[in-house]
């Protein structure tokens, strides 16, 4: 069995003296392990750096078997995060949500948007409102959507601004009134892609995203949301004060 495939780095285990389990998000075969021989050497550590994008040619003689890696760098991007604090921690949070999906199952339409991401990190405008979208995209992966589209109640599809925590679907203004302090806050800019956050909808779109993923994705797990994601939240609060 052989593959050769483009992937971003996720994650990485040293295995015996100088090897590497290398765990990457690739374009066609999903998050895919492999051993990377000599993947904690001199040359290779820095290319096997979370975030960084890869050319991996994976060989195995059994397709259940772990296999071996051998990667090309094709953009070492990693080192360009230590210079915004936000984006340290964002990678981290990106890495453990693609850890999320089940192992060599195709997402190329996420890998995509990951790729995408990870090349505008380092700006924390840009970043936030993406990560943010990337989550309610994750739900969908993860086959807990939201439905935001029309309103529960009435099915009315202008002026939804609430989500209800008990059915993940819309609700307008008018309908959610009377329960307005259950309800999660909807903000504008995850039903329309063209729409720009402001005033408090990017602290919404995490407290929201946040709510779902861990009710239905991490609490089945046994795990929580992840430390690296509040630093992520809370490095933008420092620079983006509408996040707070």
């Amino acid at each position: 069995m052989q593959w050769t495939d483009e992937g971003i780095v996720i994650g990485v285990r040293r295995h015996g003296e100088a090897s590497a389990i290398l765990e990457l998000m690739t374009r066609e075969h999903g998050r895919h392990l492999g051993l990377v021989r000599g993947g904690f050497g001199t040359r290779m550590k820095p290319i096997l750096q979370t975030g960084n994008s890869v050319s991996a040619n994976w060989r195995a003689r059994l397709d259940e078997h772990l296999g071996n890696y051998t990667v090309e760098a094709l953009r070492q991007r990693a080192s360009n995060f230590f210079g915004a604090p936000h984006a340290i921690y964002g990678v981290t949070h990106l890495a453990a949500l693609m850890r999320l999906l089940p192992e060599r199952d195709p997402h190329a339409e996420l890998f995509t948007v990951f790729e995408g991401i990870l090349d505008r990190l380092e700006d924390p405008v840009l970043a936030a409102p993406l990560v943010v979208r990337f989550e309610l995209q994750m739900l969908g992966e993860l086959g807990f959507g939201l439905d935001l589209e029309q309103c529960a109640s009435t099915g009315a599809t202008a002026d939804l601004v609430y989500v209800s925590p008990k059915s993940g679907r819309a609700v307008s203004r008018l309908a959610g009134a009377p329960y307005a302090d259950r309800m999660l806050r909807l903000p504008d800019f995850l039903r329309d892609s063209d729409a720009e956050p402001a005033g408090r909808d990017l602290a919404d779109g995490f407290a929201l995203t946040g709510f779902f993923l861990e009710r239905h994705v991490l609490l089945p797990r046994g795990q929580t949301l992840t430390d690296e994601r509040a630093h992520f939240i809370a490095a933008l609060t420092r620079a983006l004060p509408n996040v707070a």
